[in-house]
């Protein structure tokens, strides 16, 4: 044991670090963080969100309490790293590319904070990885790996609707692994077919639970808050019921996610003034008129967003989701006191937690120093992994690479394909922080592959013959 720790070392360094700082974030807020979007995955709060984070939480809960779930979320976000330090290993990276690739996961503060709270975030990054590792842990993924990663990601979308984006990726990785054009094509639709069973089946569920066929309720209203912050109403033509739904310069300085969601965003009215069916079919016509009036704006804006995550320091712009939400407070944090403290209080009080809620100040302002002051992954060095992700997936296209090399290029693709899917679409309704996390087990695993890739190349080149 002790030869295999040594061998893994730097590994063995960043997991142990990563085990002390989770374990500062457990006893520092007891008995776990909760955000404004918990009660819907404890009781039956109507969201904008899918509910499957529900059955792992509620099963917890049937046996244990609250610091159990945060618990069991900070052991997923060590297995994670674990899972993609063996990964990249059997695939053939150095152990120090390997150890590079989860520094981000097991040290990034605004992780360690999203393991502490009672909401989906660690499970949808887990059966992310969980998805890819299957497809990966063998050169060549057998159809029973398919159709088992297929299950788990089309899961990922019970979770967090966005993990609907994950079935391309893994498509065009078949397609890119080859074995044949019939078993490809074969594999990448049975993949597809596995990924829509569990997406079907919860559908149903909501379907025979509600009435409506559908994941949630997210849809046009997500769309709005992104169209109605880039407009630009005074030469944008609107029918005039439409009209009301223009925000003035002080409501589209107010960002996105205040447009969607805030008690005074323009759309209120018509939801309580309008069947719901008529609401969203009007709310569809304003964004449908702003993305066909006016491209140019709401590319501007996007774009805008899509480079934040690689900016040199982890701050809010004006308009942004408040980046304070997923950051450590030095007391227990309500958003929206009034509504929200009753609601934990009672949560606590109904699923046990060891008591009230509490914040042991001292460990408390240790992780709000270490997140404030670089403790996160800076937008360079994702950069970084990024344009090495792009380029070992580039790498493909190169026809005389040998099988080690292209086994990392597969690798890399995969890895980076889907986590430009899944941040660019997030990207699409609003920018936050929060969303940007599966970067760190989707890019930085690329990033790292990327660089093997690069570098098994050169040496390549330079050996003889």
């Amino acid at each position: 044991m002790a030869a295999v720790l040594w061998r893994h070392r730097l590994a063995a360094a960043l997991l142990t670090a990563g085990l002390a700082l989770r374990v500062l974030a457990e006893i520092a807020y007891r008995p776990a963080l909760f955000y404004i979007d918990t009660p819907r995955y404890l009781y039956n709060a109507d969201g904008m969100d899918p509910v499957g984070y529900k059955g792992p939480l509620r099963t917890i809960l049937l046996v244990a309490n609250f610091n159990t779930v945060a618990a069991i979320q900070h052991l997923l976000g060590l297995a994670m790293a674990l899972v993609i330090y063996l990964l990249l290993l059997r695939r053939g990276t150095s152990r120090w590319l390997a150890a590079l690739a989860i520094a981000p996961i097991v040290l990034d503060a605004y992780q360690l904070q999203t393991e502490q709270t009672i909401m989906p975030g660690t499970w949808f990054e887990a059966l992310i990885v969980a998805g890819l590792a299957i497809l990966l842990w063998r050169p060549k993924a057998s159809w029973r790996a398919v159709v088992a990663a297929g299950i788990v990601l089309g899961t990922s979308a019970t979770v967090a609707q966005v993990g609907e984006a994950l079935i391309l990726p893994v498509a065009v990785y078949l397609l890119a692994a080859g074995g044949g054009w019939r078993q490809a094509t074969g594999k990448a639709a049975t993949l597809c077919a596995a990924c829509a069973l569990p997406i079907l089946v919860y559908c149903t569920g909501s379907y025979l639970l509600t009435g409506d066929f559908f994941l949630s309720h997210s849809g046009v209203t997500s769309f709005y808050g992104r169209m109605a912050a880039a407009a630009d109403c005074a030469t944008l033509r609107v029918p005039a019921g439409e009209r009301g739904m223009c925000p003035d310069k002080a409501q589209q300085a107010m960002g996105s996610d205040w447009l969607e969601y805030g008690d005074g965003s323009p759309i209120r009215p018509y939801y309580s003034g309008l069947p719901r069916a008529e609401a969203d079919s009007m709310i569809a016509g304003f964004d449908h008129r702003v993305l066909t009036q006016q491209p140019l704006r709401v590319l501007a804006a996007y774009s805008r967003d899509v480079v934040k995550p690689f900016a040199l320091t982890r701050t809010g712009s004006p308009g942004d989701t408040p980046i304070s939400r997923w950051q450590f407070q030095l007391t227990f944090p309500y958003y929206a006191p009034h509504a929200t403290m009753p609601i934990v209080k009672a949560a606590i009080d109904q699923f046990g937690g060891g008591g009230p809620p509490t914040v042991w100040r001292p460990v408390a302002a240790f992780l709000r120093s270490y997140q404030l002051d670089g403790g996160y992954t800076p937008g360079p060095l994702l950069a970084v992994f990024t344009l090495a992700g792009l380029a070992g997936s580039a790498s493909l296209l190169r026809r005389r690479a040998d099988r080690g090399t292209r086994q990392l290029a597969l690798a890399c693709l995969l890895f980076f394909i889907s986590g430009v899917s899944v941040l660019l679409i997030s990207d699409l309704f609003e920018f936050s922080w929060r969303y940007q996390l599966p970067a760190l087990v989707t890019i930085a695993p690329a990033g790292a592959l990327g660089i093997g890739v690069i570098t098994r190349s050169i040496r390549t080149r330079r050996s003889p013959g």
